[in-house]
């Protein structure tokens, strides 16, 4: 199987914005020896590592941990996308075959309509043209402007990480629900299971889970989703197995054997092209 959503990290690097104390048990150093049990133990071969800093120094600090480590299939990196160097930074990333993506961190900006930039829908295109992934990072509230951009790059092979983090501690559906149907119905746009439980309560239940990965499983279908375990963030509130073991159950009350193995291995393979 193939994890299409996994950090590493240094604490000591530094450009980590949102990294600090108070998250506890991630607070530390988490890097491949720490993983590669939990993968083991699940029956995760191959992994998708994602950037966590907004700086292209860790997209070449994750690049460095690519090239020596055998289960990492490829980095998924950070690139300034409101610069006018973006494509040559681009062109520059794409030489190395270990960088399959790129991933800005829309979630954590002041601006919730960054997306319509217009540098940023310049490079947009930049990455349609090039046919690299495009990682979205967000909350429900920034679904409509990635709606907006969406129409203007038809062509984008985009994921949405994280099914758009709803409120499930609070049991919110709407606007969800509809935003994320108005995401679906772009046909090269697909969508992760993960990250959903360090959206609910501490004491989450299978239940808590159930009607948004049903509406993802609708609205997407076996094509377009993808299993990610979002490890070590996903520590915060379940381990690496119980994480894995959530989406299976969850999943499999929709899809039998090959569409699974769409999900857990090949769609995320063929999405990232390893």
């Amino acid at each position: 199987m193939l994890d299409s959503h996994q950090h590493f990290w240094k604490t000591s690097r530094t450009d980590y914005g949102w990294l600090t104390p108070a998250l506890g048990t991630i607070y530390r150093d988490f890097m491949p020896d720490d993983l590669q049990r939990e993968m083991q133990r699940a029956g995760i071969t191959r992994t998708i590592l994602i950037q966590a800093a907004e700086t292209e120094a860790e997209t070449d600090f994750l690049l460095s941990i690519a090239a020596e480590t055998d289960f990492v299939a490829g980095v998924v990196g950070w690139l300034d996308l409101d610069s006018e160097e973006f494509e040559e930074r681009l062109a520059h990333y794409r030489s190395n075959p270990l960088f399959v993506g790129v991933r800005p961190m829309l979630q954590g900006l002041d601006d919730d309509a960054f997306i319509l930039r217009p540098r940023v829908l310049k490079s947009l295109k930049a990455i349609e043209a090039a046919g690299l992934p495009f990682d979205i990072l967000t909350f429900t509230r920034h679904l409509p402007h990635v709606a907006r951009a969406l129409e203007q790059v038809p062509g984008l092979r985009a994921v949405i990480d994280h099914i758009s983090k709803p409120e499930i501690a609070d049991g919110n559906f709407e606007p969800w629900a509809s935003r994320m149907e108005a995401i679906a119905a772009f046909p090269n746009v697909s969508c992760k299971i993960s990250g959903m439980v360090t959206e609910a309560s501490p004491d989450w239940r299978l239940e808590d889970f159930r009607r948004y990965v049903d509406h993802v499983a609708t609205i997407f279908g076996p094509d377009r989703l993808m299993f990610g375990s979002d490890w070590p963030v996903c520590l915060m509130a379940a381990s690496y197995g119980e994480v894995a073991n959530l989406a299976r159950s969850l999943l499999s009350r929709h899809f039998g054997p090959p569409a699974l193995e769409k999900i857990f291995e090949t769609n995320a393979a063929a999405f990232y092209r390893v």
